[in-house]
């Protein structure tokens, strides 16, 4: 019996995973990673880095993409709660600029497989969240992209949070996703 249950989006390659909790009166065990189960379910390895932020209510990281070095990215919430955001950014893709969101959360204990050829981003919804992802390469700095989180020829439907919406510098300068050229995805 799998530990997992992979879940299909509308989006080939994006997957939401559910693990098995097993829990009682001291706590709970997860496992939260299988390399057989998740290359079986179409998440192919390896990974080579792990990250870790920490975010309150209202900050939106995203949406980000590498030129070079793409990443896949596995992705899930150690405490709190975001809407987690896939955009398919490969060019000869059927999916070309659709989007899929998910919410993640310490409670609900879901994790999300972006695939490489696509931008990622993420917004909290709780007082703080943290967000750790596994990445399929190393990031480099040189090679960073990204899209314009509230670009209407994506329309991403981001919930409504209290207060306004806190973006880096770096992510409020990001172009639409029609400005941009995604010949490095072409390969995906």
């Amino acid at each position: 019996m799998s530990k997992f249950n992979f879940i299909a989006t509308e989006i080939p390659g994006v997957i939401i995973i559910e693990p098995t909790v097993f829990g009682d009166s001291r706590g709970y065990f997860m496992e939260t990673y299988q390399a057989e189960e998740f290359a079986a379910a179409g998440i192919p390895g390896p990974f080579v880095q792990d990250n870790q932020s920490k975010s309150t209510r209202g900050v939106l990281r995203g949406l980000h993409f590498q030129k070079e070095h793409t990443q896949g990215k596995l992705v899930r919430v150690v405490s709190g709660e975001v809407f987690d955001v896939a955009v398919d950014c490969r060019p000869n893709s059927e999916t070309f600029g659709k989007w899929v969101g998910v919410t993640l959360s310490a409670e609900n204990k879901k994790q999300f497989y972006i695939p490489q050829g696509f931008a990622h981003g993420f917004l909290v919804l709780s007082e703080e969240a943290e967000f750790t992802y596994k990445c399929t390469d190393y990031y480099d700095p040189a090679a960073e992209g990204g899209v314009k989180w509230d670009d209407p020829d994506v329309g991403i439907v981001w919930p409504a949070v209290d207060g306004e919406i806190r973006l880096s510098a770096k992510d409020g300068e990001h172009r639409g996703f029609k400005e941009q050229t995604y010949e490095f995805f072409e390969r995906w």
